[in-house]
């Protein structure tokens, strides 16, 4: 099985969807695959116990890709062996009429995670630059002053998201958060695939919707749009990795694998020592116990 570097899929100067591959087997078969997730995620879910011990750092892990990408069964796979207490999952639909009365990021501060828990953001705040900037005129929702109509919303009011996205996560990494960015990058021809086994496997008819087929003729806008997103948004301290995803086993592996060595970078993550005054009874504790 070929090494899984995150440089390699780490984003740290400006690229083209176009040139990146979609599919990435790692020269592994499904069952090679599916060892490599499993000892990862168990060493995930053992850092995650030291993390929640220790207190100081929250992770938020951004999830991001065109319908069908393996979102959901991703979630489902990378984080199976965590404690259920040290990591919450949030799926963003399209705004309420509460949240819409708030400004746009609101609701993605209101589920970040706590110093020592994972969260998990299955489609992320980067909705705003994407779904809004492929319908336009979902930014009219919003009522923001100065925005009668789509004429109003230029391309220096998406400059200004792009700040505000960077400014909101280097907050979050300022105070503790760790900020990991993941685009499932799927192909057209795989999403045609998948759409179809939608419709022919009954048990998973449920998951299609006409809207799939709506959002699928706008693909080469939604691919300009994560390539500006990605591009304007990719700093040091909150990374993109665009990871292959037309094969999903594949696609699991990296993730896990990036986000596992990225935050072994942390070498202050550690559990916390005994308390001294604690430590220096010990004996006596446990001599109390054993003679209870």
């Amino acid at each position: 099985m070929d090494k899984i570097r995150s440089a390699d899929f780490r984003v740290d100067t400006p690229v083209k969807l176009k040139e990146i591959a979609t599919l990435n087997n790692l020269n592994a078969d499904d069952e090679a695959l599916k060892k490599r997730l499993a000892k990862t995620r168990r060493k995930l879910g053992k850092l995650q116990d030291v993390m929640y011990a220790h207190g100081k750092y929250a992770v938020l892990i951004c999830l991001q890709g065109m319908d069908t990408a393996g979102k959901d069964s991703l979630i489902r796979e990378v984080f199976k062996d965590f404690n259920m207490r040290g990591v919450v999952v949030h799926s963003f639909k399209a705004p309420t009429r509460l949240e819409l009365k708030q400004d746009y990021l609101w609701r993605h501060y209101k589920r970040l995670p706590q110093r020592g828990k994972f969260g998990v953001f299955n489609r992320t705040h980067y909705e705003n630059v994407l779904v809004t900037r492929v319908h336009p005129e979902f930014i009219l929702g919003e009522n923001i002053p100065g925005i009668t109509s789509t004429d109003d919303i230029t391309d220096e009011f998406w400059e200004g998201r792009f700040r505000h996205i960077r400014d909101f996560e280097n907050h979050l990494v300022t105070n503790g958060t760790l900020v990991y960015k993941f685009y499932l990058h799927l192909s057209k021809e795989e999403q045609k695939n998948r759409l179809l086994r939608r419709l022919d496997i009954p048990e998973k008819n449920w998951k299609f919707s006409p809207s799939d087929l709506k959002e699928r003729r706008f693909w080469d806008r939604y691919q300009a749009c994560y390539e500006d997103a990605i591009n304007a948004t990719s700093t040091d301290d909150a990374p993109w990795f665009v990871v292959p995803a037309d094969n999903k086993k594949a696609c699991r592996a990296i993730v896990a694998d990036i986000i596992y060595d990225e935050l072994k970078k942390y070498e202050d993550i550690r559990e916390p020592l005994l308390d001294e005054s604690i430590s220096a009874d010990i004996d006596a504790y446990r001599k109390e116990l054993e003679e209870d």
